[in-house]
């Protein structure tokens, strides 16, 4: 099939990563998959939680979505005095994938929050979030290498996260907005770079799929992993 924008069917949409856009964040930077923009940041406190083992440390995250994110304007959270529901799920899925590649032993008694807030959304805002996050959360952990306040990263690997999904019949990478709204199957994808899978989240949206469509759409996934944590790599590693 032929996609609206002129990607082949296993391409990436344009994909850039600026660090430091916020001078007060220990890490922060704007992901821009396509026209889905994400600002994020990430912030040291040196308090866990009180669920986090002694000497143990944390890594959680929020996730909103502007007003004028999208086509039409939401209401703010905070206006309806609760979270979301899909903002809640999302959040939580951020901070699991982070969380599986962090040592928490090594971080020590602190909490890294990774604040996610969409600016413009079209499609694959959750997999923008958790692969901007990725490179904000390194960016502190580097500050505070430099403050020795950690003797080494406390981190495993990458991680980055992309979406694929079956649309009239044909398995895509990265969808945008109208290719989402049109999918029979959607699927995200947590991996790190050895990989190994973090997470999958798939939905027959239209009808149900097969163990081998599945294969298709992770096999796609990982090639769109393995080029974003090229561009990761490149921020991080210079």
């Amino acid at each position: 099939m032929s996609r609206m924008d002129g990607r082949a069917n296993d391409q990436l949409r344009p994909v850039e990563i600026i660090p430091g856009v916020n001078k007060f964040a220990e890490g922060s930077c704007l992901i821009r998959c396509g026209n889905t923009h994400v600002l994020c940041t990430a912030s040291v406190e040196d308090r866990p939680p009180r669920h986090v083992p002694e000497g143990e440390g944390w890594v959680t995250a929020e996730y909103s979505m502007l007003p004028r994110a999208n086509r039409e304007r939401s209401r703010r959270d905070i206006s309806k005095l609760k979270l979301s529901g899909r903002s809640a799920e999302i959040q939580r899925l951020i901070g699991r994938s982070l969380r599986a590649v962090v040592d928490r032993k090594l971080l020590g008694p602190r909490q890294i929050t990774i604040d996610c807030d969409v600016l413009v959304a079209d499609g694959g805002t959750r997999t923008a979030a958790i692969t901007g996050g990725f490179v904000a959360m390194m960016l502190a952990f580097r500050k505070m290498m430099e403050a020795g306040q950690l003797a080494e990263y406390p981190v495993s690997g990458y991680v980055a996260a992309v979406s694929a999904g079956i649309v009239d019949d044909v398995p895509l990478l990265d969808l945008c907005y109208e290719e989402d709204s049109a999918a029979m199957v959607d699927l995200n994808c947590v991996m790190d770079d050895q990989g190994r899978l973090i997470e999958i989240q798939g939905t027959g949206e239209e009808r149900p799929f097969t163990l081998d469509e599945q294969r298709q759409l992770v096999e796609l996934c990982e090639k769109g992993i393995r080029r974003l944590q090229t561009v990761q790599r490149a921020v991080l590693e210079g």
